[in-house]
């Protein structure tokens, strides 16, 4: 399917499973932290709207003004973090890079936690956009890299 000139119903009508559409306030702004923090691919970006793919899944940003009349607009906040409490995990992305590339891009958007290995087999962080959502790229961990994390926990005990 060519993203960049399907009809929107034929787009509409071909989604399936899950789908996350995410309301922002700058689709244009936040399309360019996505592609350039953690190289997404984008399509149709407009100010209202554009179609965003992470490997071989897509979803969708929609600006403030394309939800005028859905009621979901009027529980936004006006200021301050609209994504509080949702994390969007990118497991096929290496959080060292993407921190990089979210220090050297002026794209509003913080490191929340720097890169990280963990118990639960990944190492990741935490990069908040401008909108306030969580974005948490991540990678598995190696064997090797399990192991020694469990020996620096153990000498740590």
């Amino acid at each position: 399917m060519d993203y960049e000139t399907v009809a929107a119903d034929v787009f509409g009508r071909s989604l399936t499973g899950i789908g996350l559409n995410l309301i922002v306030h700058d689709v244009e702004a936040t399309t360019d932290f996505l592609t350039n923090v953690f190289a997404m691919s984008a399509f149709r970006v407009s100010a209202d709207f554009a179609i965003l793919r992470y490997g071989d899944q897509l979803f969708q940003l929609h600006g403030d003004q394309t939800y005028h009349s859905n009621p979901v607009l009027s529980l936004l906040p006006e200021n301050g973090a609209r994504g509080g409490g949702a994390e969007i995990r990118l497991y096929d992305t290496d959080p060292d890079e993407a921190a990089r590339r979210a220090s050297a891009h002026s794209c509003g958007s913080s490191l929340l936690i720097a890169p990280a290995d963990h118990m639960h087999g990944l190492r990741e962080c935490t990069i908040l956009c401008s909108d306030g959502y969580a974005w948490v790229p991540s990678r598995p961990l190696s064997a090797e890299e399990v192991s020694a994390l469990k020996r620096e926990r153990a000498a740590a005990d």
